[in-house]
């Protein structure tokens, strides 16, 4: 038995209804039990990696929301290993799951794990990194542009009579197409500044598969290029904030920098409380996890999906569903990750 899925890609001016056909291989795990009369949802959760907080706390609530829709999940980590992670994907196919939801450590790479899914009839959602150059059948995420516009904007505000803005700048990894979204945000945010020379980037790079340590290695070579002139650094997550941080207090100069950071990570949370760090980027991983298995029930069932936005993953125009984001400081942290339950007031601060 065949059914139907829908996404409705709906925008200002108009909606439209995209059919798309799931389930067209040779039986997944809900066909193949409702032909028996008992349905039983099953789904591949496929992540980059477990080694940050973060993803830990994505797969908790996505299995958690799983489990109330009567859903089984298999999840996988392929620990930032590319031909892990495809191999992975073959698995959870051969496992004829319903439908695989995939955080890619290459978004290119997956491309390989989209096609191999594709011909054996299963839908693949790609879960706040996309998959790119593939047809890939939906896109769920937070507004990664506005993150990075918000990380810069915060800068310019908090040094406005700062004149310049010696800055450093610390990108993400190159193979994480939400790196290169961050970094437009903020170059879309910092355009002018850097135009007229209210700010001066003093040094910048890339950190490969966003490794702190990596970071670090960053933040020692500006301040060997430029000593203690600088004035803040725009580290694109909180794990490049931490390893920019680590080179700063070598310096002594940690709490006398402005830094960025994305993620809300407990410890980062825990550095700006304690002054080192100055914001972090919240997004209600929570939010996106428990709609990403909402999302991937319906497609299992055939029920209808509405999806906001489009973007070109370069080979088509890819259904997208996006999540707002906010900008914690010490100011707000109780109104904020401590209010939605995302850290307690224990954890962050040693005391209830």
């Amino acid at each position: 038995m065949s059914f139907k899925s829908f996404l409705v890609v709906a925008s200002l001016a108009v909606s439209v209804l995209i059919g798309l056909v799931l389930g067209r291989g040779s039986g997944g795990g809900a066909q193949a039990a409702e032909s028996s009369g008992k349905k039983v949802i099953k789904i591949g959760l496929s992540l980059d990696t477990l080694k940050e907080a973060r993803w830990a706390k994505d797969r908790d609530a996505f299995l958690a929301r799983a489990k109330e829709l009567g859903a089984e999940v298999t999840v996988l980590s392929a620990n930032s290993d590319d031909t892990r992670q495809v191999a992975d994907v073959e698995s959870l196919i051969t496992s004829k799951v319903d439908v695989i939801v995939i955080v890619p450590h290459d978004g290119k790479a997956m491309a390989k794990g989209v096609e191999v899914a594709g011909r054996a009839g299963i839908p693949v959602i790609a879960y706040d990194r996309i998959i790119s150059d593939s047809n890939l059948d939906l896109y769920m995420t937070f507004d990664n542009e506005h993150v990075g516009e918000l990380q810069a904007k915060f800068i310019l505000d908090k040094l406005s009579t700062t004149k310049p803005i010696r800055l450093v700048r610390i990108y993400g990894s190159k193979t994480d197409n939400n790196a290169i979204l961050f970094k437009n945000g903020q170059d879309k945010a910092l355009k002018d500044a850097i135009a007229s020379g209210a700010v001066q980037v003093v040094h910048e790079d890339w950190a490969d598969d966003w490794k702190p340590e990596n970071a670090k290695r960053i933040m020692n070579a500006a301040i060997t290029k430029n000593g203690h002139n600088i004035d803040a650094v725009l580290a694109s997550n909180d794990g490049t904030a931490g390893g920019a941080i680590q080179a700063l207090k070598e310096e002594g100069l940690a709490g006398k920098v402005v830094v960025t950071g994305q993620d809300a990570e407990l410890v980062a949370v825990q550095r700006i409380v304690g002054g080192e760090q100055s914001m972090t980027i919240y997004k209600p991983v929570q939010a996106l996890a428990s709609r990403a298995a909402e999302v991937a029930v319906a497609f299992a069932t055939g029920k209808p999906v509405v999806a906001k936005a489009e973007l070109n993953n370069g080979k088509r125009e890819v259904p997208t569903i996006l999540l707002d984001v906010v900008t914690v400081t010490k100011d707000n942290v109780d109104s904020t990750v401590v209010k939605d339950g995302f850290h307690t007031r224990q954890e962050i601060y040693g005391k209830p």
